[in-house]
């Protein structure tokens, strides 16, 4: 007789449940709008949802504490003249949001201390260099004020935010639509995911290809017959990912190890309902008391729904092993840093006493670089003796520094648009002949 052994994991039985109706974001008109993002992010003290919105587009940004129906009239953030197609919290400020959308930019929010009591329709940086829509947006992971920014135009954009700069443009690495990107733990690398089914590893900084198109999968897995997108979502403390296909009903997770066969299956969370995004909450915004270890935000037609996924444990004390030190809300780098070559780690925090938020953390900076509009530093020059300048001309001098760095971005863009006009009559006059 042949007995089956079964692979021990901590996390064999983890099991999802949705929370009651009470609890849930009613009465939303999520976006129908035709595009493959989560169309929700969720950090520990606001939840967004992209919604419907006539002649521009908006999301919604509520405290987690406001469930239950949401009124028509609730303010919304509503500064884009085109659907909004992605949106990202800032990891380092939970006040800080980003948002792309058809209207070719990126928008950069302050959301105040307690959630909108106005619609917000003044970005504290409007951040233009695409040609086409922008679908994707993504913070660094450790650096202060550093996003990245993907568009139809094929092309990846780096900018520091503090000075509102596009620093960084990869362009001529994708022949095709940019499906997904993802930053590595330390920010050092990205990945990408293209319409032309190859995945590529890159280096931004040095604007090279690493890897591309890996000649074999170390694991395959079937999922299902439907067409729809995945959503994938990874934790790096616990090795489980977790994928949602958008338009199905469950989400299936899985624990990743070093040794073959490295993906090994968990189990399926199930629901009636189809979902139309996904939002998934930071580690620091769970519930250690309860053995959570993931918490989603199930986008449907007219609501959202958490779920949240369990660790049964009999044991009322901290689950150590549950919860190793996580990333928190500290940057490990400033843009400059980073931009210059630097890499950092992401600063670790213990849950053991459960997180609890900084008030207007890093606000502070961000106003300095950014609220405030105020030039970017200037490379110090050596000192001229002369005669104290007047106020007045101090301002001026400020004024036309702005205006110059306006004409070459502006500049920039110009050339960065020749070259792509070029490029395409080339292929016109190939596709002619």
């Amino acid at each position: 007789m042949i007995r089956r052994v079964v692979r021990q994991s901590k996390f064999r039985h983890v099991f999802g449940q949705a929370v009651k109706n009470d609890q849930c974001y009613d009465d939303i008109r999520v976006s129908r709008v035709t595009w493959d993002s989560a169309f929700c992010a969720v950090n520990p003290k606001f939840v967004a949802i992209i919604v419907e919105a006539s002649g521009g587009g908006a999301f919604l940004v509520l405290p987690l504490q406001k469930t239950g129906r949401i009124d028509k009239a609730y303010p919304t953030v509503c500064g884009h003249t085109g659907p909004v197609l992605d949106i990202d919290w800032c990891p380092h400020n939970d006040h800080v949001i980003a948002s792309g959308s058809e209207d070719c930019t990126v928008m950069v929010w302050q959301i105040p201390e307690n959630g909108l009591t106005a619609p917000l329709s003044e970005p504290v940086v409007v951040l233009e260099g695409h040609s086409k829509r922008v679908g994707i947006v993504m913070w660094h992971p450790t650096a202060r004020n550093v996003l990245l920014s993907a568009g139809c135009d094929n092309l990846i954009i780096i900018w520091n935010v503090g000075t509102g700069e596009a620093l960084i443009n990869l362009e001529d690495m994708h022949p095709d639509v940019i499906f997904n990107v993802c930053w590595s733990r330390n920010g050092s690398l990205i990945c990408t995911a293209c319409k032309d089914k190859k995945v590529r590893v890159i280096d931004p900084r040095k604007g090279k290809i690493i890897a591309k198109n890996m000649e074999e999968p170390i694991s395959v897995h079937e999922m299902d017959p439907s067409n729809g997108v995945l959503l994938p979502f990874y934790d790096p403390d616990t090795n489980v990912v977790y994928l949602c296909g958008k338009g199905d009903s469950s989400i299936r997770y899985f624990e990743i190890t070093d040794e073959a066969p490295y993906v090994h299956y968990l189990n399926t969370f199930s629901s009636k309902e189809p979902q139309r995004g996904m939002g998934y909450m930071p580690k620091r915004g769970l519930d250690v008391n309860k053995c959570e270890i993931a918490r989603f935000y199930k986008l449907h037609e007219r609501k959202c729904e958490p779920i949240i996924m369990t660790v049964p444990r009999k044991s009322d004390l901290f689950q150590d092993d549950l919860y190793p030190d996580t990333a928190g809300p500290d940057p490990a780098l400033e843009a400059e840093e980073w931009f210059d070559g630097k890499n950092g780690e992401p600063i670790l925090i213990s849950l053991k006493h459960g997180y609890v938020p900084g008030k207007n953390r890093d606000l502070k900076v961000v106003k300095k670089n950014v609220l405030d509009n105020k030039a970017p530093k200037k490379v110090e020059e050596p000192a001229i003796p002369q005669k104290p300048a007047s106020p007045q001309l101090t301002k001026n001098e400020v004024k036309l520094e702005e205006l110059l760095r306006e004409v070459k971005s502006l500049r920039d863009l110009v050339t960065l648009q020749d070259r792509r006009i070029a490029k395409l009559e080339e292929q016109v006059a190939k596709v002619a002949i």
